[in-house]
């Protein structure tokens, strides 16, 4: 069915009264522009879009016949262009921010600073085993591999912005746990992720996106209740060091079509083992150091 101009304005000045009001565009293009541009006046004031906002945006552009990457999947949409980023210098010193889209884009990555903050949670059970997800098949970057327990960003907000005792890195961590695997608050306390140290990568995903990250590498142990979601997580198991040795064996041979990523790959390669005596010591805090910023490739 066509959506009349009028009908999709009308619905537009319903949805968003306080832009209209600011600034009448000329087409719905220039609105989403408008809408979603970080040097926009209605950007500074409100940063975050409303969930019920960004279902109804992606439906006008839709009807309109304007959807950028129209196979992606709504939800998936959404926190591309409702999540910012935190762009940082190769220092880790914040110098911005920019939507997780653009983030993400390879040609972005490839011709500006897209550097930007990111997290890898490695969590722990009483029996030190490490708890894996694989991703789920609707996620832009890296779908379907397999990886550590929870990796996502810490977001432009006060909240997550705080620099004293990696705060900011460790909220956005609580977050995510709850939002991706169902980890409530109170089973992960923010005081008891250890920071144990960072890694800047860059990695092309599918020739259009890929990822370029200052990543904290956080590990937790602690026995927890878990309830994946399905927009994010395809599967969880709980991995022994042999079982994830197996894991490690059949990507690289290419078997059962697994898949690790490439962050998760570094981590491994380089400190995962090592820092997995410390787990079982209860030494971790001895093995960090965030002082150095590990370039890896």
């Amino acid at each position: 069915m066509r959506t009349s101009a009028t009908t999709t304005a009308a619905a537009a000045r319903l949805s968003f009264p306080i832009l209209i009001q600011q600034q009448q565009p000329t087409s719905f293009v220039n609105y989403r522009h408008h809408l979603f541009s970080s040097s926009s006046s209605f950007a500074l004031r409100l940063p975050r879009v409303s969930r019920l906002t960004a279902r109804l945006f992606s439906s006008f552009q839709v009807a309109m016949g304007d959807a950028p990457d129209a196979g992606m999947d709504a939800v998936q949409r959404r926190l591309m262009f409702e999540d910012e980023c935190i762009l940082v210098d190769e220092s880790d010193r914040v110098v911005g921010h920019e939507s997780k889209y653009n983030c993400h884009l390879w040609e972005k990555i490839e011709s500006g600073n897209m550097l930007h903050r990111a997290f890898s949670v490695f969590l722990f059970n009483s029996k030190y085993e490490l708890l894996l997800q694989q991703r789920s098949a609707t996620k832009v970057t890296f779908p379907l591999v397999w990886t550590n327990t929870c990796c996502s960003h810490p977001l432009y907000r006060e909240s997550e912005l705080i620099d004293e005792d990696h705060l900011g890195v460790r909220n956005a961590a609580q977050r995510k746990l709850l939002d991706e695997l169902g980890i409530p608050a109170e089973d992960v306390p923010v005081d008891q992720f250890i920071p144990l140290g960072r890694m800047l990568y860059k990695a092309p995903s599918d020739g259009k996106w890929g990822e370029h990250e200052l990543d904290y590498l956080l590990f937790i142990v602690r026995d927890v209740n878990n309830n994946p979601n399905p927009d994010e997580v395809a599967d969880v198991k709980y991995v022994n060091r042999d079982q994830l040795k197996e894991l490690l064996r059949k990507a690289d041979a290419g078997e059962e079509g697994l898949k690790l990523s490439p962050w998760f790959r570094l981590v491994v390669d380089n400190f995962l083992f090592k820092w997995w005596d410390h787990v079982e010591k209860g030494t971790l805090k001895e093995a960090a150091d965030m002082k150095t910023i590990h370039k890896l490739t």
